[in-house]
C-alpha cells in the first residue's frame, strides 16, 4: 500500500503532536508511580503484548526435558567445530559450554540455546529441525504426559483410551 502520492501535503498540527507527547509523558509518570506501589499492571490491558526484559517467568516441562536430552560439552572436545554460534554470532572459545543437537548436529552456546528453549521453541534455530529425534518422540511425549500430571487427573479414563 504505502503512502499516498502527495503524502507531504498531509499536515499534522504541531499543537496536536505536542499534546500527544505530553499525554505520553503523563502516562509514563503514572505508570512509574503505580509500579512503585505494586500496581504496575493496573493500566495495562490483558491483550497488550510487551516483551519481558528478564525473560519468561516459568520453565516449561518441555524445555526441561529437551535440556536433559541435549548434553552440555566443551567446545574443545568437538571434531570439526564451526567458528561461531549462529544465535549470538560470537566466535566459540575452547572453554565454552555448548550443546550439540541430535538431529541436525548444529552446535550452539549452552546459554544461547537455553534462552531459545525458554521461549518455548522446539526446533533448531538454524534449520528448524525438531530437537527430539523421531525414534525418541514417543518416549519423550509419554514422559512429558506423565510429568505434567494430566494422567493422574484423568485416572482410569486414560487407561481406557489405550484399549480402543
Amino acid at each position: 500500500m504505502g503512502f499516498p502520492v502527495g503524502y507531504t501535503d498531509i499536515y499534522i498540527p504541531k499543537l496536536l503532536v505536542h499534546f500527544l507527547t505530553l499525554l505520553s509523558f503523563f502516562r509514563k509518570i503514572i505508570s512509574t508511580f503505580l509500579a512503585f506501589f505494586g500496581l504496575g499492571d493496573f493500566l495495562e490491558s490483558e491483550n497488550s503484548i510487551q516483551p519481558d526484559p528478564i525473560g519468561p517467568k516459568h520453565d516449561s516441562l518441555t524445555a526441561k526435558f529437551i535440556r536433559e536430552l541435549l548434553p552440555v560439552m566443551k567446545y574443545s572436545d568437538i571434531i570439526e567445530p564451526p567458528e561461531r554460534c549462529a544465535v549470538c554470532l560470537y566466535d566459540f572459545d575452547g572453554n565454552d559450554e555448548i550443546r550439540r543437537l541430535r538431529n541436525c548436529v548444529h552446535i550452539f552456546h549452552k546459554n544461547c540455546l537455553d534462552r531459545w528453549l525458554d521461549h518455548d521453541q522446539k526446533t533448531c534455530p538454524l534449520c528448524r529441525t525438531q530437537f527430539v529425534p523421531e525414534d525418541m518422540q514417543h518416549a519423550f511425549n509419554e514422559r512429558l504426559w506423565l510429568a505434567s500430571g494430566i494422567s493422574d487427573f484423568y485416572g482410569e479414563f486414560s487407561s481406557l483410551s489405550y484399549g480402543l
